[in-house]
């Protein structure tokens, strides 16, 4: 297992539609491994395979919370096939995008078709904090971004903030 390097914005990587996982072999369990550990590391609650690199229908997350045990979930091609029409909000924030934090409206409940490590089918109803990570991570598999869900004057400037940012660091 290793840590691996996210992606941050304004990376276009994170804007790619992820590809669907065709065989669950040594190599995706491998990813697996390491996406925990990048996630745990980093801290975060939820990390989809984009963020560390690899364009692959892959998600990992935990929503245990401080000192609840853990409750680590790998879904592979997960996909939300229903959400309630009652809301929440969440103070989201992104790993790919340290250090900044918006209210995301989503629905409170949804329904979440995936495969597991074995290959076997899954679906289960998420709701709460379980169920804005998913979503968040889901997004994350369709080039979406938490910050997508703001107004366009708070997208722009974080976008803005990135940009410049990366130009600094790439020595422009």
């Amino acid at each position: 297992m290793s840590i691996r390097p996210l992606v941050i914005l304004p990376d276009p990587l994170l804007r790619l539609v992820s590809d669907t996982v065709v065989n669950t072999d040594s190599t995706i369990k491998t990813l697996i491994e390491d996406m925990f550990e990048t996630m745990y590391e980093a801290p975060g609650v939820g990390l989809a395979a984009v963020q560390i690199g690899v364009t692959q229908r892959i998600v990992t997350m935990d929503p245990a919370r401080g000192d609840e045990e853990k409750a680590p979930l790998a879904l592979i091609n997960p996909e939300i096939i229903w959400s309630s029409d009652t809301t929440s909000e969440y103070e989201e924030g992104c790993l790919s995008i340290p250090e900044f934090y918006g209210v995301v409206t989503r629905p409170e409940k949804v329904g979440v078709r995936y495969i597991d490590l074995d290959g076997k089918a899954f679906e289960r109803e998420m709701d709460g904090f379980a169920a804005t990570i998913i979503q968040h991570e889901i997004d994350h598999l369709e080039g979406r971004l938490f910050i997508d869900h703001l107004s366009r004057l708070k997208r722009e400037r974080v976008l803005k903030k990135f940009q410049k940012l990366a130009r600094r660091e790439g020595g422009e």
